[in-house]
Order: structure tokens, then C-alpha cells, then sequence
């Protein structure tokens, strides 16, 4: 089993060791007035909310697989179809914005509490949707997810930030933990917590079986408004990295940052195997439609020197497996599957 494996596997025991401390006290009710630590401050939760609005797909999916629908009022920030599972409940959600909502929006429904994913949304001192002073004004509560409150430099602008340490599937069960308690569901994030570990470990397996033969990976999410400029291509800290370690191939870009702008002269220099294209429905930059990068890759004169290029290892994967969400394992099963299609595995 190669070190990059070993790596992640280590990287899914830890989140074991989480998840089974954390079985004991999602079996008990929650003891409201229940206290969080997060993102460096401490909130206060009276009771269950009624009513919350997601700031994020991710979050968003992790409502509806902990059966809370009907507690969400409001939905932003999308970027992808609901997986199959969960369109039928996830359907009619109510969408205050397909991209980040104005405060008055948020303020409008009402919610008790906002789950914020991005940093650059709601933060200390006023993102896109507000800050963290605003809420509390209004009796709102403002819970950040913990993947975001683990990067050691907040997203600034587009950059999303930067990590000190790799993100690992501990960051994405205490995301699940706390909102167990915070809804008082402890039983269903115990189901989700268990569903996802089970999920992990068989694609960790196998991924193990791949033997991937020295592939190297570029992570392409998009790019500013002008594509032949400079690529949002994955760094090697943040959920694409862990999808690498899982599968046993080589991120090119080592930078810290979640998502660098990185120039086609050094990705040409890098040289992948291998171009993984996120897909989405968010069109805030003509590179957002993967057909728009698919085609510069076969038509720009230095885009189409690369190895992955001429020799047609491309491939897809929805925005949302990029991110650091329950999709992750999805991205690890694709990738799996795409080397397997192009012939880079023994």
C-alpha cells in the first residue's frame, strides 16, 4: 500500500476516534441551554431552532440527510443538482439566492440561527451576507462551518484561504455532531456519521486496488473572467488533496492555499496526467461551464501541450465532491473510476 494511502487511511482512523467519542453523546438528549465553540467564539443555543438558513449546499445537504427539512427556511449558494436520494425532500426548498443572499433576505424568513460554509460570507468583519456582529442584534445565531474555522487564513476575496494542516473527514463529522445536538437529532447524525465512515472505508479499499501508475492530478474548479488568464485550481491541503491521498496520485499544485489562481505556464511546466474538471450550475464566470474550459484546453496553443490534453485523460466531477462536504466521497469514487477508464491504473 503506497505512503499516500497509508496517509489518508490514518487521516479516516482519526475521524473513527472522533465519531466513536462522539457516539456516547449523541445517544443522550441535548441539555439546552447548549454552549459551541466556534470559529474562536462561543454560541449560545436556547433551544432546537425552528427555523434556520443555510449559507451553502453542503450544509444544506447535511440538513436534509439529518431529516430537518422542514426546520429550513431558506437556501443560498448552490452549485450543483441535489444527489438523487435527496431531490424528492430537497426539491421545493425555499432559495433566498442561488449565490450568496443580501442580509435583508436572511433577515426576512425570520431564521433563529444561519449555518454559514465560507467565511467570506458571514465573518468578524462583514462578508458578502454580513458579519458576526449584525445577527445577535436580531436574535439570530450564526454557526460557521468547522472546515472553514480550521483554515489558517480566512478566505480573502476569491482565494478561499489557506490551510496549515490537510483537511481530513474529522472536520466534516463535527460538523454533522454539532448539528445533531444543536437540533436535538442525535440519533439521525448518529445514522449519518456511521453512514459516511462505512462509505469511506469502502472507497478507501477500493482505492487501495487502483495502484495507480505515478499519476499526477490538476484540480480545475474555474476560472476568472478571462480563461486564458490564470485557473481556481486546487492546492494541496484542502478536500481535492484528501480525494488524491485516498486514491494514491500526486496533486501538482503544493500550494497551502485552497484554491490558487495558477497561470497555464506553470501548469504546462507541471505537466498533470491527469485534468479533473468540476462541473456546476453556477454561472458567475463563463469558465463555470466545464464545456468552456474543455474547449480552451483542446484550442489554446499551450493548454493543448499538456499530457492530460493529448492524450484525453479528462475528467468530470461535480463541484460539490471538490468541496470540503459528504460529497468528498463521491469525488474519491470518480476519480477511482476515471483512472480506471483511461487505463492509468495496473
Amino acid at each position: 500500500m503506497s505512503k499516500s494511502i497509508t496517509r489518508a487511511l490514518s487521516a479516516c482512523s482519526l475521524a473513527l476516534v472522533f465519531a466513536t467519542a462522539a457516539d456516547n453523546l449523541l445517544a443522550q438528549e441535548t441539555n439546552y441551554p447548549l454552549e459551541i465553540e466556534n470559529c474562536g467564539r462561543t454560541l449560545q443555543i436556547a433551544g432546537p431552532p425552528e427555523k434556520a438558513v443555510t449559507v451553502g449546499q453542503g450544509l444544506t445537504e447535511i440538513m436534509l440527510r439529518l431529516g430537518l427539512k422542514d426546520h429550513i427556511a431558506g437556501t443560498s449558494l448552490w452549485l450543483v443538482p441535489l444527489p438523487e436520494d435527496l431531490k424528492e425532500q430537497g426539491g421545493n426548498l425555499p432559495r433566498l439566492a442561488d449565490n450568496s443572499p443580501a442580509f435583508e433576505a436572511v433577515l426576512k424568513v425570520r431564521p433563529q440561527i444561519v449555518l454559514n460554509e465560507w467565511s467570506d460570507d458571514i465573518n468578524e468583519n462583514g462578508g458578502r451576507v454580513g458579519s458576526f456582529e449584525q445577527f445577535p442584534d436580531f436574535g439570530i445565531a450564526t454557526y460557521t462551518s468547522p472546515s472553514e474555522c480550521a483554515k489558517s487564513t480566512p478566505t480573502e476575496g476569491d482565494g478561499d484561504g489557506a490551510r496549515d494542516k490537510a483537511w481530513s473527514v474529522d472536520l466534516l463529522e463535527r460538523s454533522i455532531f454539532e448539528l445533531a445536538q444543536i437540533f436535538d437529532v442525535q440519533e439521525a447524525g448518529d445514522k449519518l456519521i456511521a453512514d459516511n465512515r462505512a462509505r469511506i472505508e469502502a472507497a478507501a479499499a477500493n482505492a487501495a486496488e487502483l495502484k495507480a501508475k505515478d499519476v499526477s492530478v490538476l484540480y480545475w474548479f474555474s476560472s476568472p473572467a478571462d480563461v486564458e488568464g490564470e485557473a481556481y485550481v486546487a492546492g494541496q491541503l484542502g478536500a481535492p488533496g484528501w480525494i488524491s491521498s485516498v486514491v494514491g496520485v500526486r496533486n501538482v499544485i503544493e500550494s497551502n492555499e485552497e484554491w490558487p489562481l495558477v497561470g497555464w505556464e506553470t501548469i504546462v511546466q507541471l505537466d498533470p496526467t491527469v485534468i479533473v474538471l468540476a462541473t456546476m450550475e453556477r454561472r458567475r464566470q463563463p469558465a463555470d461551464d466545464v464545456e468552456v474550459r474543455r474547449h480552451f484546453l483542446m484550442t489554446d496553443p499551450v493548454a493543448n501541450q499538456l499530457t492530460a490534453v493529448r492524450e484525453g485523460n479528462l475528467i468530470e466531477m461535480d463541484a460539490q465532491s471538490m468541496n470540503p462536504t459528504l460529497r468528498s466521497v463521491d469525488g474519491v469514487e470518480v476519480l477511482a473510476q476515471g483512472l480506471r477508464a483511461h487505463g492509468l491504473t495496473e
